[in-house]
């Protein structure tokens, strides 16, 4: 019984020594740094840094919304647009269509142009060097960013492509 309560205090004085934080996690401390700029982090080991006394937090659930029966009128469909929404007759939205339609094509007629001048100018991957162009740094640079357009071109016209190819399918 003895060596028991010996245990126990020994146990007790050698937790009472171990290092323990001073600031829990749930500390936040705004620092101010040399320009003036505000920081928030939850150590305040820097200089001019202030602990900010923050309340508990507390998170509510969001309370539910009771589903609406589909009507009568139409089993299982769903209306997305309120009854007062202004509606477009189907004359009025093919001709949206159209237009779309023939917008992105116009796009990508453009988009195609634009890709097939700039593998013209790139002649896969050595395009002429220019007057303005003696330093080798310029040229390489002048290299890359063709690269560069030429990848965003190729996407540009690969999105314009899905784009249209998803109207068709609508």
């Amino acid at each position: 019984m003895n060596r028991v309560a010996l245990m126990l205090v020994s146990t007790a004085f050698s937790a009472a020594s171990l290092p323990t934080p001073a600031v829990s996690s749930s500390d936040i401390f705004m620092c101010v740094d040399a320009e003036g700029n505000k920081i928030f982090q939850n150590v305040g080991s820097g200089t001019g840094c202030k602990r900010m006394d923050v309340g508990p937090v507390v998170s509510v659930p969001a309370s539910r919304v009771p589903q609406q029966r589909a009507s009568s009128a139409g089993e299982g469909r769903v209306t997305v647009s309120p009854a007062s929404f202004p509606r477009v007759d189907r004359d009025t939205q093919r001709s949206r269509d159209n237009d779309r339609k023939r917008i992105l094509e116009d796009e990508l007629k453009a988009e195609e142009d634009k890709l097939a001048r700039l593998k013209a100018e790139y002649r896969n991957g050595e395009p002429e060097r220019r007057g303005d162009e003696r330093n080798f740094a310029l040229y390489a640079e002048r290299v890359q960013r063709l690269r560069d357009d030429l990848a965003r071109a190729e996407g540009n016209v690969s999105a314009l492509r899905r784009e249209i190819a998803l109207l068709r399918t609508q």
